[in-house]
């Protein structure tokens, strides 16, 4: 089984390739070399690696492969508004593959608007529903801008598809997209006069269990969130934690009930706290939460991480990945309990996936 870290950093994109053992790594790129890179995706139903991108010169870019990266080609058609919607694509933020339907990707960009392609990438449209939602002048943006930049998909249920939006809140569609609902109950935005709102809460990230459709966990900017009923409710599950802010979130694939976060001091000192670097790991949705230190530095410590930037891979033993502002790939081969530096000074690192392939 061979591993690979799909990484999009400031200055392009980068694959990492492992053996099985996940000891010896190569590193290949930068790919759209000179481009932010602020997604690098992979497509397991037609084999392809997306590059979402922005160059300070030709705005934002996509670019996909075949061959893993050996080479490169542009879609048909770009991720743009169609002429007269009044407005533009001013970052893709993420792709992601729905499993549910070969070929189909959604792309979520600035300024919190979904597109969404049906032939592997070659074509995109918009979701005008999404874009056209009648809360929108409600909607903010955060620090990085307004951005769809997380998705999940049930595979009990075809027609459902679940968003995060900063900063707008979880959005749900029950119809293939035809129309969105917030799901926020239970989720604090401490930063308005009303702190729990219907929307307008600021996710930073959320990921899927990927065995019980019906949970879902997000970091936010004010909690750690587990909803048991598809988002109809969330849970507060940030007790335990130093803090409440962050920004990546995990979940093993073998293994949804296990779950990982990196607590930052806050909107104002985006670093983690106590001059620790503190990954945290709960085995049970949330409930209970340790802190992991072996490897990681505990005094002198001061990183930042990006919303996609921690990823876990595949396999039995499982190896979680996180990528900091200051070009380091740190990894685990045994979900979190021994860590090491695989690579150092690449550039700040935006987004890490693992994937694994036979």
């Amino acid at each position: 089984m061979r591993t690979l870290l799909l990484i999009g950093t400031r200055k392009g994109g980068f694959i990492a390739s492992a053996d099985a053992a996940r000891r010896a790594w190569t590193l290949d790129g930068p790919f759209l070399k000179g481009c932010e890179v602020n997604h690098v995706a992979y497509a397991p139903a037609s084999g392809t690696l997306i590059l979402a991108g922005k160059s300070g010169w030709w705005g934002p870019a996509v670019q996909l492969s075949d061959d893993l990266g050996k080479t490169w080609r542009e879609p048909a058609d770009g991720i743009r508004f169609a002429e007269g919607r009044g407005q533009s694509v001013a970052r893709i933020w993420m792709i992601k593959a729905d499993p549910r339907v070969p070929g189909r990707l959604y792309a979520g960009v600035d300024p919190g608007a979904l597109f969404v392609s049906d032939d592997a990438g070659m074509h995109w449209r918009e979701v005008e529903s999404l874009t056209d939602h009648p809360t929108r002048a409600k909607w903010m943006p955060g620090a990085g801008g307004l951005m769809v930049h997380s998705m999940a998909f049930d595979a009990s249920r075809p027609s459902r598809v679940t968003v995060g939006i900063s900063a707008a809140g979880v959005f749900r569609s029950d119809d293939d997209g035809a129309s969105w609902t917030p799901r926020n109950a239970g989720v604090r935005a401490d930063f308005l006069p009303d702190k729990f709102p219907e929307l307008g809460q600021c996710v930073h990230h959320m990921e899927p269990h990927p065995s019980d459709p019906d949970v879902l966990y997000q970091q936010n900017h004010c909690g750690v969130y587990r909803t048991e009923d598809g988002g109809d409710n969330w849970i507060d599950i940030s007790e335990g934690l130093p803090a409440r802010f962050g920004f990546p979130l995990a979940v093993l694939p073998h293994d949804g009930d296990t779950i990982f976060v990196v607590p930052e001091e806050g909107a104002e000192a985006r670093m983690t706290p106590g001059g620790r670097f503190g990954i945290f790991r709960s085995r049970n949705r949330g409930r209970d939460w340790e802190l992991l230190t072996r490897g990681l530095p505990q005094t002198c410590a001061y990183p930042n991480l990006m919303r996609m930037s921690m990823a876990a891979d595949a396999h039995d033993a499982a190896g979680v990945y996180l990528g900091t502002q200051g070009g380091q790939i740190l990894a685990s081969r045994n979900a979190g309990d021994d860590w090491e530096v695989l690579f150092n000074w690449l550039p700040p690192i935006y987004s890490v996936e693992a994937i694994t392939l036979k």
